[in-house]
């Protein structure tokens, strides 16, 4: 079970939301409208992970990413699932690279995979538990941008896929499962694309870290 507190403006989705993750045995110690009240309910609750919509009242900009990256600078490693109902690359971006800590479970998902209950509870899962999770559509667009980079011209199609995975957040056990392939081999893919890419082999998310800057490295906006 987790104590979770929720931000999301739209009453409809809010309620939805409450009714999920209570029906699954989660706790939602707190269910609010806007990113003030998500810092308040953050600071008298101290949840086990928040989930909070990008944009938020007064502005509808990017109010609830940004209480969620000034959450995380006043509790260190608090586990953070924004969701968006765009794909966004800049916000996924500000996300990923604004939090001053790689401590503590990060998540940027489309609100569309609300609806995919089993995806939705298990990125839910993985943040509270310290791990990186982007959504798979986010990383396509990323990938798309890229599509001239000379390094990622030197990628097999293979070694493509698994890159695409590791952006996802997934680790090397995932990974084998998802492509039917052994870890020794997403191992020894992993290797070549640090390699041809030119990036410091790390784990966990740092790994996650090392390919999203590759990936967002001179791209604009969108």
């Amino acid at each position: 079970m987790l104590r979770v507190v929720l931000a999301e403006d739209s009453v409809l989705l809010r309620a939805g939301l409450v009714e999920l993750l209570s029906r699954v045995g989660h706790e939602v110690t707190a269910a609010v409208g806007d990113a003030g009240e998500l810092a308040r309910a953050v600071d008298a609750d101290r949840p086990d992970a928040v989930i909070t919509d990008v944009r938020m009242p007064p502005d509808f900009r990017d109010e609830g990413l940004k209480a969620a990256l000034e959450l995380r600078d006043r509790h260190p490693g608090l586990p953070v699932l924004v969701l968006s109902q765009y794909v966004a690359t800049a916000y996924a971006t500000q996300l990923f690279s604004g939090s001053s800590s790689v401590e503590g479970g990060l998540g940027y998902l489309l609100k569309d995979r609300v609806g995919e209950v089993t995806d939705f509870l298990d990125a839910l899962d993985r943040v509270a538990g310290g791990q990186t999770v982007i959504d798979p559509e986010v990383v396509r667009v990323l990938l798309q941008q890229r599509t001239a980079d000379e390094p990622l011209q030197r990628l097999t199609p293979r070694e493509r896929e698994v890159l695409a995975l590791m952006a996802e957040g997934l680790n090397n056990q995932a990974i084998a499962q998802r492509l039917t392939i052994t870890e020794a081999s997403v191992v020894k893919h992993s290797s070549n694309i640090f390699m041809k890419l030119e990036l410091d082999p790390a784990e966990g998310n740092r790994r996650v870290l090392a390919v999203l800057a590759h990936l967002r490295r001179e791209v604009p906006p969108v």
